[in-house]
């Protein structure tokens, strides 16, 4: 020890991994740490490619064979089987992030492995990683801080074409991005449909009004919204009304079929002639309860069970559409856009069966229309809230799940633009900006935190440059003249309308993205930037892993009995 000291070289009393009393393994210090950056770039690895309107697609296998076509970050991460806790960290934050904006996945995993990656940097040339973490947090409030005051876009007036570039540019990096101004002109007309105030006077929009289904055949083009809500059933009889104007709907959750004696229940009757009256009163009893719905006024009675023949012939003869297997996650928005109430059964507080009308939801219009190969249900004008479905065709089941992730993207966009009414920028003009505000800011700064400022405003250069590179351009070049343009934006009077200059990935140059169209919601930024850091910091906290072996079975107690 004193020879190691004496010359200067590098001494460690505890090796980095050793046992412990515990039936275990202890990893720590710089060890731990190298092993959970490499981990996190190795996710941010997978997803890289897929960034930008030019991103490749992933192709996943699931272990029974299905497929999964896609390049939305959140949905790649979920699917794969990731063992690593600090890993398990980014897929939770992509997944954090697909829930409170909707997009913006795969550029806040590839930010948080870039800081940690920079921070691991940092700790090797022996900075603490509590000044580091200090620097972070400092960084992203500055960042936040800037966004809010200098590169936010306002759209007070909730201007219509801003709405529909912050679709488009969603939808760019997406299967539908050749399709992008169909899309965009149908994702705002569905999410403007469904807005409505809450009773503190807030504007909301809610994406579960917006029921999406998809249907087989035509080409994606044909996609069409309804004005209503539509659910993936048919009529339970052919001999049933197609269409019923001022619809009174029951929402049922049990079955419309002959009653059956529970399992265990024995009847013993000592006169044959009774099993027949036993029959007639086990029809009689679902035949009551549908006299007491129809009664309330019901003319649709849709129910998560089945209906069996004898209820049906009942439902035929008043003239009511009757619907079978429902899903109940359908009904419930149902029952909030109409005002009805899901009924899991017809039990009142006196013990007896009864069904009130203002268990009824109301509507307009109920009618079943074919689409495609088969038939649907519409609801329409709904009573207490505005709802509306988008019927998606497509020419395979893979292509219609990633229109429906893409649509459901672009829906979550549009609805943060109406909401926080601000918009930034896109194509790295928001990165490229902080990063050089964060490196004059990092010089003002006399303490340690100013190498971690100046790593966080390189990191986050990260996003440019993978687009850049996923779009085939030279992205030394490209990046160099981007943050050339806000540095002149930011100190030469007369340039401010610079600090919107973006990356145009087609022709490979740098262009004004707000006069381009290329918008994104500033809270998608703001969120990608909190959570990123926070992501890292959590992972740069760590500096011990203890894993406990699973215990084995004494072998000398098998076989014997406790």
């Amino acid at each position: 020890r004193r020879l190691s000291a004496w010359f200067g070289g590098d001494f460690h009393p505890r090796p980095a991994a050793m046992s412990l009393v515990l039936d275990g393994e202890r990893v720590t210090g710089q060890d731990i740490r190298t092993q959970n950056v490499t981990a996190c770039v190795a996710i941010a690895n997978i997803v890289k490619s897929s960034l930008g309107p030019v991103g490749l697609d992933k192709m996943l296998v699931d272990d029974i064979g299905d497929v999964i076509i896609t390049n939305d970050g959140a949905t790649i991460l979920k699917q794969l089987e990731v063992e690593h806790p600090a890993a398990k960290v980014l897929v939770e934050l992509a997944d954090l992030q697909d829930q409170e904006v909707g997009d913006g996945t795969t550029s806040v995993v590839i930010l948080a492995a870039e800081l940690l990656k920079r921070a691991n940097e940092l700790v090797r040339n022996k900075i603490h990683p509590t000044s580091i973490m200090a620097g972070y947090r400092l960084a992203s409030r500055e960042a936040i801080k800037y966004i809010k005051e200098h590169l936010a876009i306002k759209n007070e007036g909730l201007d219509r074409d801003l709405l529909l570039a912050a679709a488009r540019t969603s939808m760019s990096s997406k299967i539908i991005g050749a399709d992008a101004p169909f899309f965009a002109a149908l994702c705002v007309e569905a999410v403007t449909s469904v807005k409505m105030e809450t009773s503190s006077g807030k504007t909301k929009y809610p994406i579960g009004a917006i029921n999406i289904l998809k249907t087989h055949g035509r080409s994606t083009r044909e996609s069409t919204l309804v004005h209503g809500f539509a659910l993936d059933c048919t009529r339970a009889s052919q001999a049933m009304p197609t269409r019923v104007a001022g619809a009174k709907i029951a929402l049922l959750d049990f079955n419309l079929q002959k009653h059956r004696m529970a399992l265990g229940v024995q009847v013993l009757v000592k006169n044959p002639a009774e099993l027949e009256s036993i029959r007639q009163r086990e029809i009689d009893i679902t035949k009551e309860k549908i006299e007491k719905i129809l009664a309330a006024g019901a003319n649709v009675i849709l129910t998560t069970k089945g209906i069996d023949d004898t209820c049906m012939k009942y439902l035929v003869e008043a003239g009511v559409i009757g619907v079978r297997r429902c899903t109940k996650a359908d009904l419930r928005r149902l029952a909030q856009a109409t005002g009805g109430t899901l009924l899991p059964n017809l039990a009142d507080l006196d013990g007896e069966e009864s069904f009130n009308a203002e268990y009824l939801g109301e509507a307009e219009e109920v009618c079943e229309e074919r689409v495609g190969d088969g038939e649907l249900i519409f609801v329409k004008g709904t009573s207490t809230a505005r709802a509306t479905s988008v019927v998606l065709r497509g020419p395979n089941e893979f292509m219609l799940d990633e229109v429906d992730r893409s649509l459901h993207d672009a829906l979550c966009v549009v609805k943060r633009c109406l909401e926080s009414k601000t918009l930034v920028a896109g194509g790295g003009a928001v990165e490229a900006g902080l990063s050089v505000y964060l490196d004059s800011f990092a010089t003002t700064l006399g303490t340690r935190e100013q190498l971690a400022i100046k790593e966080f405003s390189e990191a986050l250069l990260v996003i440019p440059k993978t687009l850049a590179v996923n779009a085939a351009q030279d992205a030394t070049d490209l990046v160099a003249k981007l943050c050339a343009k806000h540095h002149r934006a930011q100190t030469v009077e007369g340039y401010a309308e610079d600090r919107f200059a973006g990356l145009d990935l087609i022709a490979g140059k740098v262009i004004d993205n707000k006069a381009a169209g290329v918008l994104e919601p500033a809270l998608s930024k703001v969120k990608s930037l909190r959570f990123a850091t926070e992501a890292a910091i959590t992972i740069l906290r760590i500096d011990d892993m203890i894993k406990i072996n699973e215990k084995q079975p004494d072998p000398r107690m098998q076989g014997r009995h406790p």
